[in-house]
C-alpha cells in the first residue's frame, strides 16, 4: 500500500486561465465527437438486435443490460441503478435491522471483501475472496453492490441463502445464514501482553473514532505503553470516518489527498488539536482492509505514526456519488 492513499471523488471545476479555457473547450469537443461515434455504433447494434435477432427481443431488457455493461466497465463499485432504485436511495428509507456481516465488491459476481467478527457470515467460514454467485437463488452476475447489500438485509431471525464459489473449486456450495442485528459497539479492547494494549475495530461508522479513543485511553490507564490497532477485514464506513480516526493519532502532516476528475488535488491535513493519542501504535492490516480503514492506516504510516503489519491492502478508497 502506498504511503498515501488517494481519495478519489468526482467533481467538475471551471478553468480560470484563458488558455486553459480554450484547451478545455477543444478537449470537450473532441470528447463529444468520440462519444457521438460510440453512440452511433451503439445505435447500429441496437438496430441489428431489433431487426435481425431470430426471436422477438425484449428491448427493455436489452437496454437494461447495456446500462449495466457501461457501469461494469468502470471500477468494481460503480453501478447503474434503475429509476426505482434511485428513488429508494433518495427516499432515505432505513434498511432492515438485521444482516449477515458481509462487505461486498464486484468482480464478475459479487465478491466478499470482509466478514465482520462473530457475524453469521464469519461463523459460517466465509472469507475475503469468496464469490457470491447467487443470493436466494437470484444470480449476482448483473446485481450491483448496492442491490446485493440490500438483499442480505432482513428481519432478525430470517434466513438468506448464498451460493458461494471459493478459489478453484469446480462446484459452488450453498450456505444458509440467519440474519442478526449488528452489535452496538464496533470497538473492543484488552491487554494483550504486559504493557501492550490490543484494540479491535470491527467496523467503521460515525461514532467509531469516539469509541476508538475511549478504548485506547482505557488500555493506557491499565498499563499499556504501546497499542495494537487491528483493522483487518474492515471495509465499512465513509472516508471521513477513517480520517476522524487518523486525527486521533496524527498531530501534524498530510492525512490524505482528494483527486478530482480535472486532476486538481486537495490536501487533507491534520488540524490544531489533532493527535490527542501519543502512545506508540502498530496497525494490523490485510487484504480485507479497504476504504476508510485503509485511509486510516495509510495516514498513520505516511506520517511515521504507526508501523503497519500484515498483508497488502486492497487499494480501494473512493468517495462515490449518486
Amino acid at each position: 500500500m502506498s504511503a498515501r492513499t488517494r481519495v478519489i471523488v468526482m467533481s467538475i471545476t471551471a478553468p480560470v486561465v484563458a488558455f486553459a479555457i480554450l484547451g478545455g473547450f477543444l478537449g470537450k469537443v473532441m470528447a463529444r465527437e468520440e462519444t457521438y461515434q460510440h453512440l452511433r455504433i451503439f445505435d447500429d447494434v441496437v438496430g441489428m438486435i431489433a431487426n435481425y435477432y431470430v426471436e422477438e427481443a425484449d428491448m427493455d431488457k436489452v437496454m437494461l443490460g447495456a446500462m449495466h455493461g457501461l457501469a461494469d466497465s468502470l471500477d468494481p463499485d460503480s453501478a447503474y441503478l434503475t429509476p426505482a432504485e434511485v428513488k429508494q436511495v433518495e427516499s432515505g428509507t432505513p434498511l432492515p435491522p438485521a444482516g449477515v456481516g458481509l462487505e461486498l465488491t464486484r468482480q464478475y459476481y459479487l465478491r466478499v471483501i470482509a466478514a465482520r467478527d462473530n457475524s453469521p457470515a464469519a461463523k459460517a467460514g466465509l472469507r475475503t475472496g469468496d464469490y457470491v454467485r447467487a443470493i436466494n437463488d437470484k444470480p449476482t452476475r448483473e446485481m450491483s453492490v448496492w442491490e446485493g447489500m440490500r438483499a442480505l438485509r432482513g428481519a432478525p431471525g430470517s434466513k438468506v441463502s448464498l451460493t458461494i464459489i471459493r478459489g478453484n473449486a469446480a462446484d459452488p456450495h450453498v450456505v444458509e445464514l440467519t440474519r442478526e442485528p449488528e452489535p452496538g459497539s464496533a470497538v473492543s479492547a484488552r491487554i494483550a501482553a504486559p504493557a501492550v494494549g490490543y484494540v479491535r475495530v470491527a467496523a467503521l461508522g460515525r461514532d467509531t473514532a469516539d469509541q476508538l479513543k475511549a478504548n485506547v485511553d482505557d488500555v493506557v490507564k491499565r498499563g499499556a505503553a504501546k497499542v495494537i490497532v487491528d483493522v483487518r477485514r474492515v471495509s465499512s464506513g465513509a472516508i471521513d470516518d477513517g480520517l476522524a480516526m487518523a486525527r486521533l493519532f496524527v498531530a501534524k502532516g498530510t492525512l490524505a489527498q482528494r483527486e478530482s476528475k480535472s486532476g486538481a488535488h486537495e490536501t487533507i491535513a491534520a488540524s490544531a488539536g489533532d493527535g490527542a493519542i501519543t502512545v506508540p501504535i502498530v496497525v494490523l492490516i490485510d487484504t480485507g482492509t479497504s476504504g476508510a480503514a485503509e485511509v486510516f492506516a495509510s495516514a498513520l504510516a505516511g506520517n511515521n505514526r504507526a508501523e503497519l503489519i500484515g498483508e497488502h491492502t486492497i487499494g480501494r478508497a473512493a468517495a462515490q456519488k449518486l
